[in-house]
């Protein structure tokens, strides 16, 4: 069949033709969605920043540019902490950050980032993807109009940096220091002051005495911070974040007007992403903590049991205070202590009871 026949056949003529032509031309160009990202953490900042930006630039290139992503870290579209209501208002798209920042918006926040006594990475991971604690996320996040995703993780923390050793409880009465969450809320039932900080301000702050301590997340991450240059001991292991997840939070309206295709896609971006930065995190932390230690003079500290079980007794009251805040966060609260439970006790059995038993034959010690 020739071409003449073809189109006279299919009723394509000269008006034809022309027909299909304007209807292809908005076809085309509603293929393409903006997606504009606005994130909590400074452009390049290593670890957290380069994760964020990683994600962004992935979730455009898995959807060959149907999805044009327009990324904005910290401060350059709005600041860090309002990168929340930037997003649920409908003026970005989505955010990537830690979920507890906005536990003054509702306490069960804090659960989807980390709380103290919490979950590591593994049993985080496991709590989200078949323990319920994605349905309890959504349930949360869609009286907001989100819709979020785990996409990355810090692991177990460093306990934070302070400019005097920490020997007992009393030692923490009376610092100010930079802790978000639910574990700003354990130091301050120890007498301490909490201060929020986004992260591009930590080291100024610290460094003019500000605050006299912060967490940050471990030596990787913190050694570009150059805490080092302010605060001599450097305290382990953190209680506040065993495994810290973060988020990308979408509008849920956006998000629901993608093709299945795409909505997938994303999913599958952030799921590379939280397994990646994981792996990252895990392989840089050993060598920089060396570093650190030898090339700057940090001064490792593991806290005391005694100072431990004080962390142990005013989480167990923050966590008291918190569940009264409503039924949802009662029940988030519910399924991250059996979560923390069954999967904590495998963890135990597993890969604590093997890497212990490893470690002691091989000698591998801190």
């Amino acid at each position: 069949m020739d071409r003449r026949s073809f189109i006279k056949k299919a009723g394509l003529g000269a008006g034809g033709i022309a027909a299909a032509s304007t209807l292809a031309a908005p076809a085309i160009a509603q293929s393409r969605t903006d997606m504009v990202i606005v994130s909590t953490w400074p452009r390049d900042m290593p670890g957290l920043g380069v994760s964020a930006q990683r994600l962004a630039a992935r979730i455009g290139e898995l959807t060959e540019g149907r999805i044009n992503v327009q990324y904005f870290a910290a401060g350059e579209r709005v600041g860090a902490f309002d990168a929340f209501d930037e997003v649920a208002s409908g003026n970005a798209q989505a955010y990537i950050g830690a979920d507890y920042y906005w536990k003054g918006k509702h306490a069960a926040w804090s659960y989807f980032t980390a709380v103290p006594f919490g979950l590591t990475y593994a049993e985080m991971d496991a709590w989200i993807k078949v323990g319920g604690g994605q349905e309890l996320w959504d349930e949360l996040a869609d009286q907001f109009g989100l819709k979020n995703f785990n996409a990355g993780n810090t692991g177990v923390q460093m306990g934070g940096w302070f400019n005097k050793e920490i020997e007992t409880a009393d030692d923490l009465k009376g610092l100010k220091m930079r802790i978000p969450g639910l574990g700003g809320d354990v130091m301050a039932k120890l007498g301490a002051s909490p201060v929020s900080l986004p992260g591009g301000q930590i080291y100024e702050n610290l460094v003019s005495g500000a605050v006299d301590a912060t967490e940050w997340v471990g030596p990787w991450n913190d050694y570009f911070m150059k805490f080092y240059e302010a605060a001599k001991y450097y305290y382990y292991p953190g209680m506040h974040e065993p495994g810290s997840m973060l988020a990308l939070g979408c509008n849920k309206s956006w998000f629901s007007k993608l093709s299945k295709i795409d909505q997938m896609i994303i999913e599958a971006a952030c799921n590379e992403e939280n397994a990646f930065s994981m792996a990252e995190a895990n392989g840089f932390n050993g060598a920089y903590l060396d570093k650190l230690i030898n090339e700057h003079g940090v001064v490792l500290r593991q806290f005391s049991d005694e100072v431990y079980d004080a962390f142990g007794d005013a989480s167990a009251a923050v966590f008291e205070e918190t569940i009264q805040q409503g039924d949802l966060t009662r029940r988030v609260h519910e399924s991250f202590v059996k979560a923390r439970s069954e999967v904590g006790r495998w963890m135990l059995l597993a890969d604590t009871g093997y890497t212990v038993q490893r470690n002691r034959v091989l000698g591998i010690k801190v």
